[in-house]
């Protein structure tokens, strides 16, 4: 098994895709709007790749955090709010905010399921900041560590009870950048006292199943690599200091914060410690690449992920999807 996460190009999955997906074995995939149509056709996608993998408990991932990052949509599917939300809540009433975060995961989680999702890419635990970046501020829990943890665990409590996995994003930290890293790199120049803040809702959840990196250089730390690429990060700061022994997962190894050739990108995460790596565009050329340089997943990470995948396996609460809704929104209303 190749310690890859692989994109899909479409609706289903193609011959040549089928034929490379068989002989590389990846970890897993992700699914995009561009894989998403109806529920029963992305039932029937999930079904053909646990078909063509073999794997009963394959990860299947995707982006599901409800306003601007959601790819599973209206009409087909209802329209949720994002993490700001529960933050505007929390200053009104914490322990509802919790309890909506909660619900409001569950929900998400039952959404996955019923179409054969079991990895959800989610909760971020970047800290904001006044300054963030909109791609982070958009969708982030808040500008305190203890609150963003709270709702965080909320969050992977109720993806659980429905049976999917959550992936505390994005380690060490993506708070304090100031650009987009789908478009250029962020550095970021806080000393690293400051940077004990961004640590504490990751050090908080540090027991979740999985994490992803972020591709920020942290001058602090390793002023000359992005976090991803960065043993000093991955090993030192994720690991040793945050306390995390879950499968961590790359951010999308084609983001423009990252350069080099697709394998060499893939072999340089690894390389510095990550256990897989996520490479969502689907195009062959990249894939055929990377699985050339990458070897077969290491027995620690294998572990990981199986324990990961173990975590939430038979898991479903029964509640029913139009109650969680039902209480998620009365909560919300309280702000």
């Amino acid at each position: 098994m190749k310690p890859v996460i692989f994109g899909l190009s479409g609706l289903t999955v193609t011959a040549d895709e089928r034929r490379f997906f068989a002989e590389s074995q990846p970890v897993g995939f992700i699914l995009f709007r561009r894989n998403i149509e109806t529920r029963a056709q992305v039932r029937a996608l999930t079904d053909d790749l646990r078909t063509l993998t073999g794997r009963g408990d394959l990860p299947i991932l995707i982006d599901q955090e409800g306003g601007p990052v959601a790819r599973m949509r209206p009409p087909e599917w209802p329209a949720f709010p994002a993490g700001p939300a529960f933050d505007a809540l929390y200053d009104v009433a914490p322990i509802s905010a919790i309890e909506a975060a909660r619900a409001h995961a569950e929900a998400t989680g039952a959404m996955l399921a019923e179409v054969g999702v079991t990895v959800d890419c989610w909760p971020l635990l970047d800290v904001a900041q006044g300054d963030t970046a909109e791609i982070i501020a958009s969708r982030a829990l808040g500008h305190e560590p203890m609150r963003v943890a709270a709702l965080g665990r909320a969050i992977l409590d109720g993806l659980a009870r429905a049976g999917v996995v959550g992936v505390v994003k994005h380690m060490p930290g993506h708070g304090r950048a100031l650009v987009d890293s789908h478009l250029e790199l962020p550095r970021v120049t806080a000393g690293d006292a400051e940077l004990e803040v961004d640590l504490e809702p990751f050090r908080r959840l540090a027991g979740a199943a999985m994490g992803m990196t972020t591709h920020i250089v942290f001058d602090a730390w390793d002023a000359a690599r992005p976090a991803t690429l960065s043993p000093v990060v991955v090993e030192e700061i994720i690991r040793g200091r945050i306390g995390f022994d879950g499968l961590l997962m790359t951010d999308d190894i084609d983001m423009k914060a990252l350069s080099g050739t697709a394998g060499e990108k893939a072999a340089g995460a690894i390389a510095a410690g990550c256990d897989v790596v996520l490479d969502c565009w689907g195009r062959m050329d990249e894939m055929v690449e990377i699985a050339a340089r990458l070897g077969e997943i290491s027995d620690v990470s294998r572990a990981r992920l199986d324990r990961a995948m173990a975590s939430v396996a038979g898991r479903r609460s029964g509640v029913a999807f139009a109650d969680l809704i039902a209480k998620r929104d009365a909560l919300l209303a309280l702000a």
